[in-house]
């Protein structure tokens, strides 16, 4: 059955299963097995040579994770998703598959800390030239695009300052420049729920599936999705040759149950996330709240044009500064202090130590991230007990 024109939810269920002919089992089974019997040495030659498709080891391929490699793709709206066994799997699988030494890459100054110091540190030894920009400003972005240029990259919202990026403007930006360079978007806050950048003109989608699209704290895992073509790139070389970074089936089977229940849990999430920016808004001891979806957040508006809700990811600068945040954090006793995001729980944690600590505190204020901010996933609790127990933490101060 076709799904294309299903709904999400349906789409998050039904797209990509196939139908256990052996036993019937609704659930897909894990394949836990390293390599797969082939009828014989012709059957095995045609595999590797991609003249016959079908398994060979699962380093390269596993039926379980394919049919999860098939959901995601259907929900991005891209031809083909390859799974990695982390966000940064995803992510460095994908710069590996587009650079090589002599190659510029432009970036956004604001990253999560591991992706900034990949870019920063890492690929730069080896001949890669990176620019770090905003690329909300588009004509800084087209001051910068060179003929060496191989991809642009950014994440929006933005970890984590909740920075709105216009994903249609970037791609237009950059295709007129060249065809051939890849805008790649980390879609990790946003989830395909909320945001679809290859249908606004980006190239390639990497996620932490970590996050929202596991959504219950128990696996580390990765998405890249794109054109077949770059797919095939990424699995073959950026994965195969360079990271190794492969999806266990165990995990696999772990998002598959997961995305039965993503839209409802996007649903939950955003409901509270509403509210809890709104709480945090009004409140007489905080500073300032980076949330897209108020009205005062000043990518409000690009946000409202590429997003269809947004989300459950909120950060705010407690008024004391460093100092009060941080008593501010050890006071809560609902809210958990962990990193990560997308759980059930609400975590909370302190970026310029914890998530964004790669980066230098003039890093830090180049980038906008402020010394003092607070970020909060929020989770699936009732809205009102993350909000009191937010509220007594306040009275801590």
């Amino acid at each position: 059955m076709d799904y294309t024109n299903k709904g999400f939810g349906t789409r998050a269920i039904h797209a990509g299963n196939v139908h256990d002919k052996q036993y019937g089992a609704l659930t897909m089974p894990i394949y836990q097995t390293s390599t797969f019997v082939f009828d014989s040495c012709e059957q095995g030659a045609a595999r590797f040579s991609g003249k016959e498709e079908g398994f060979i080891y699962s380093r390269l391929g596993n039926p379980t994770t394919a049919v999860l490699e098939a959901k995601i793709a259907n929900l991005d709206g891209a031809e083909a998703c390859a799974a990695t066994s982390a966000g940064m799997g995803a992510i460095s699988s994908t710069l590996w598959t587009v650079a090589r030494a002599g190659a510029h890459i432009i970036a956004d100054g604001t990253l999560y800390g591991c992706t900034y110091a990949l870019l920063a540190h890492g690929l730069t030894r080896y001949g890669v030239e990176v620019d770090f920009i905003d690329t909300s400003d588009i004509e800084v972005l087209k001051s910068k695009l060179k003929e060496n240029t191989v991809a642009v990259y950014l994440e929006t919202p933005a970890n984590p300052n909740l920075k709105i990026t216009d994903i249609a403007e970037v791609a237009k930006a950059a295709h007129a420049y060249n065809k051939d360079i890849k805008v790649i978007c980390d879609n990790t806050f946003a989830s395909p729920y909320l945001q679809s950048p290859l249908a606004l003109g980006a190239d390639v989608v990497v996620y932490s599936a970590t996050k929202y699209l596991n959504g219950h704290g128990d696996v580390i895992a990765g998405f890249v999705s794109g054109s077949k073509e770059f797919i095939n790139q990424v699995k073959m070389f950026g994965i195969k040759d360079m990271t190794g970074a492969v999806l266990g089936p165990q995990e696999a089977f772990l998002i598959l149950r997961g995305l039965k229940t993503f839209e409802i849990r996007m649903q939950r999430h955003c409901e509270n996330g509403r509210k809890v920016a709104e709480f945090l808004n009004n409140h007489p001891k905080v500073e300032k709240v980076y949330y897209p979806g108020l009205e005062s957040h000043k990518n409000h508006e690009v946000a409202k044009k590429q997003m269809r809700d947004y989300g459950a990811m909120i950060s705010f600068e407690v008024k004391g500064g460093k100092e009060a945040g941080a008593k501010f954090v050890n006071s809560l006793k609902l809210c958990t202090l962990a990193v990560s995001l997308g759980d059930a729980e609400t975590l909370i944690e302190h970026p310029a130590s914890m998530t964004h600590s790669t980066y230098s505190a003039e890093e830090l204020a180049k980038a906008g991230i402020p010394e003092g901010l607070v970020r909060i996933s929020v989770g699936l609790e009732n809205a009102e007990d993350i909000i009191e127990d937010l509220a007594q933490g306040f009275e801590c101060l």
